[in-house]
């Protein structure tokens, strides 16, 4: 097995338990600079006055991205509803920067419309993410407009209110596959989600938070000593996805059903009437 190493930090955090945003422009290692530009030129050319601001989230701009190994995670707001922006053209950018762009694993184009982003009553986890994991590149900065957020059951209710449908959709998705780049697609989106799970289901005993994988990992093993080996195992493929649907969902049968089990405990004490997303 493939050496996980030591990386990622909990998200820091002020006098009040509020999480702190320690993404920031500095940060961004020049290798990624270009790429960034780019990003940058498509959604103006292609979205133009629609387009409000750009934002990029996730290890990038915290420093932390690993060269051809880390995500290009962006946030366009728009200033129309999504619904009615053509985005066909999507897709073609993604791949065209994939392709020149090697720096990154891969390239993502994300849209939201302003006024779902400003409505905050209940947790929604764009505008957590605009508020503590991203940095914003281009137009208005929307973060003082967005409210703080703690380390409490809302945020965890976000990683396990529909992990049941998650852990279902991926092995429906992976049944009789044979695409892999789509079984090693999936294989890395579900180990994340069950990966950042397992810490949500301690989230209220330990009122601290990471999008990180591995200190997700090691918390989660500190009250589940005896899941560890098998949570380690979800770490390796989220890190380092596998091309075999069969080993994946016997994977799933198992631990991702456990996790499951888990989490419909959990809702239990903290969302009986599992709501999508909690009141802030």
């Amino acid at each position: 097995m493939t050496h996980i190493k030591n990386i990622g930090h909990y998200c820091p955090m002020d006098d009040n338990g509020y999480i702190i945003n320690d993404s920031s422009v500095k940060k961004i290692k020049s290798d990624f600079y270009k790429l960034i530009e780019e990003v940058i030129e498509n959604y103006q050319t292609h979205l133009g006055a629609d387009l409000h601001s750009v934002y990029i989230r996730g290890s990038v701009p915290r420093g932390l991205g690993i060269n051809s190994v880390s995500d290009l995670d962006t946030i366009a707001i728009t200033n129309k509803n999504t619904n009615d922006i053509d985005l066909k053209w999507v897709d073609t950018a993604e791949q065209e920067l994939n392709k020149k762009f090697n720096c990154v694993n891969g390239v993502e184009f994300s849209f939201y419309y302003i006024e779902d982003i400003l409505e905050t009553t209940t947790f929604s986890i764009i505008p957590f993410m605009i508020r503590t994991h991203s940095v914003c590149l281009l137009g208005e900065d929307l973060k003082v407009k967005l409210p703080n957020y703690k380390a409490d059951k809302t945020l965890g209710n976000e990683h396990l209110v529909n992990l049941k449908n998650q852990v279902e959709q991926a092995k429906e998705d992976l049944d009789g596959n044979k695409d892999i780049e789509d079984i090693l697609d999936c294989c890395g989106w579900i180990m994340k989600i069950i990966v950042r799970a397992g810490l949500a289901l301690v989230i209220e005993e330990e009122n601290q938070y990471t999008r990180d994988l591995f200190p997700a990992y090691k918390i989660f093993s500190k009250y589940y000593p005896e899941k560890e080996s098998e949570m380690k195992q979800a770490l390796h493929y989220a890190i380092i996805p596998v091309g075999n649907a069969n080993e994946i969902i016997d994977f799933l049968d198992e631990m991702g059903n456990w996790m499951v089990s888990e989490s419909e405990k959990w809702l239990q004490v903290y969302n009986p009437k599992k709501v999508s997303n909690l009141e802030i």
